[in-house]
């Protein structure tokens, strides 16, 4: 009982820590997972007195990884706050910036963070009522992962190519129409693409220190300077005047039901393919899911990334049970914290079940913070200094990239701030940037 008690409390603690890495622009779940893990063994001596009244010693770890699946979850909610209201994106809701940034300045800014929520919170349910046929399908009997891994660097290029292919552009030629602009917009997709790939392999071979002797890592400021610092940059630059937000409740009326269900169940499965292949993130996954689902509208598409956000967080901790793969930073702290069983037969191995439950728990809690503090934001947002708070989320930024990684790091960030400016000057998706991790990953399978 009191190891089952323990669960559920780091598992609340998990949902505070992701709504912290969730509002707090370029504070990855990644991030503070590296810090977090000096403290395990400060948890370990607190808790181990706790063996008196019962705990297994062993579950210790057990506990804890509960704590970072929670995080994981919660995090996978409530980033799109700010991702609506302040513009500031990390690289798993790039995509989403432009359709809630539409309904923001139209103010519906909290009906976007809900309609996320309720993308997040369906991917929650969805990918527990697919988890056996996930299971047999990748795992035993199938063994479908088996023969994608033979394939994993043609399918790495098959997304890059639909990503590319699949750009229309916003290209404006005085004068000119027709195929002239979709052309431009395939070709600066395709240069964008690869220049993202070369900046990536340089940046991922240099070494980045922290002056504070901190965990380092830099994806850190590859990825706050790809999608995060621009999108700040163009608000200022553009001074958008927000205006008041209405506070009507959210619903998904009748007419568009079957389209919300199509777009969580389309963002569900191109969650679990970012939680198999290398390389994609969840910005590459919701453009293989919007050009799955056909057209849609600005609803529809922030319901489909919130969708697959949360359904890779889910997957890629499945995953470690399923085929034996950790796909994120996450899964990578709790397969080196807990036994990870090979999931083969039926019944559900013991650690994984003790993390659904936390998953369970944290995604019902997270959505009902997620709406209660998306209303919060939408009630002061227009009452607040806009371009200060910008401008010192921009100086935040910054300085988290010096004290995690450094001089080296800042030069990261600065080079890839201006990568990261030109889909906003070419008219073209920002998720061509992802190429900074997929061209390394092709290059590395062959």
């Amino acid at each position: 009982m009191i190891t089952l008690l323990l669960i559920l409390l780091f598992s609340v603690l998990g949902v505070l820590l992701g709504v912290c890495t969730g509002l707090i622009p370029g504070l990855h779940v990644n991030t503070i997972s590296v810090i977090l893990i000096s403290t395990i063994s400060a948890v370990v001596t607190i808790l181990s007195p706790l063996s008196t009244y019962g705990l297994p010693l062993a579950f210790i770890p057990l506990i804890i990884a509960c704590l970072f699946v929670s995080t994981s979850i919660s995090h996978s909610f409530h980033n799109a706050i700010p991702a609506t209201f302040l513009g500031v994106p990390d690289e798993d809701t790039a995509v989403s910036m432009l359709p809630a940034h539409r309904l923001l300045l139209q103010g519906r800014g909290y009906e976007a963070v809900a309609l996320s929520a309720i993308g997040s919170f369906g991917a929650v349910a969805t990918c527990f009522i697919l988890l056996y046929l996930v299971r047999f399908l990748l795992g035993e009997p199938v063994m479908l992962y088996t023969t994608l891994r033979e394939i994993m660097v043609y399918i790495l290029i098959a997304v890059s190519i639909l990503m590319i292919t699949t750009e229309k552009g916003r290209i404006y030629l005085p004068g000119v129409s027709g195929i002239l602009p979709s052309i431009l917009g395939i070709l600066s997709a395709a240069g964008l693409f690869i220049l993202s790939g070369m900046y990536g392999l340089i940046a991922l071979s240099l070494p980045a220190y922290s002056p504070f002797n901190l965990p380092s890592n830099t994806l850190l400021p590859i990825l706050t300077g790809l999608f995060g610092a621009p999108t700040i940059i163009v608000s200022l630059l553009t001074k958008p005047v927000i205006p008041e937000q209405t506070m009507k409740p959210v619903s998904i009326k009748k007419p568009y039901k079957t389209s919300s269900v199509i777009s969580v169940l389309t963002g569900t499965i191109a969650g679990l393919i970012v939680s198999i292949i290398p390389g994609v993130t969840s910005s590459t996954g919701t453009i293989i899911a919007m050009n799955t689902r056909g057209r849609s509208n600005d609803e529809q598409t922030i319901i489909t990334l919130s969708a697959v956000n949360t359904a890779a967080a889910f997957y890629t901790i499945t995953m470690l049970f399923i085929i034996q793969r950790a796909r994120s930073g996450v899964a990578i702290i709790v397969n080196n914290l807990i036994n990870v069983e090979y999931w083969s037969g039926l019944l559900i191995p013991e650690n994984l079940l003790y993390l659904l439950i936390a998953v369970l728990l944290s995604g019902g809690l997270s959505y009902i913070s997620t709406l209660w503090l998306g209303r919060v934001y939408a009630n002061r947002i227009t009452r607040l200094p806009y371009h200060t708070i910008l401008t010192a989320v921009l100086f935040f930024i910054v300085t988290l990239v010096i004290v995690f990684t450094g001089l080296t790091g800042l030069i990261i960030f600065l080079v890839g701030s201006c990568i990261g400016l030109i889909p906003v000057l070419w008219g073209v998706r920002r998720s061509h940037c992802m190429g900074v991790l997929i061209i390394p990953v092709i290059l590395y399978f062959l």
